[in-house]
């Protein structure tokens, strides 16, 4: 898991960088955050309910949470950077 990609959604999505976010979708390796992103946009783009909008919204938020907890209490085996 990289928790970077977690971070960067969460920040895109609050900062309603849809550009970025799409593009983190296509290049993250956590496919179920690229799906729950891939949802949200089309919502997003294509919904004429708002209350649709929003339960994508709450679903993506509601695994970034839940994969930044779980990221948390597993033991990183790639550092996500190195002194040389």
């Amino acid at each position: 898991m990289n928790k970077l990609d977690y971070d960067r959604a969460l920040y895109y999505t609050h900062r309603s960088e849809w550009d970025n976010l799409l593009i983190l979708m296509v290049r993250t390796t956590d496919h179920f955050l690229s799906k729950k992103i891939e949802h949200f946009l089309h919502a997003y783009n294509f919904e004429r309910d708002y209350s649709v909008i929003e339960t994508k919204l709450y679903n993506l938020l509601r695994y970034i949470d839940h994969a930044n907890e779980t990221a948390d209490q597993l033991p990183e085996d790639i550092p996500m950077y190195s002194l040389p």
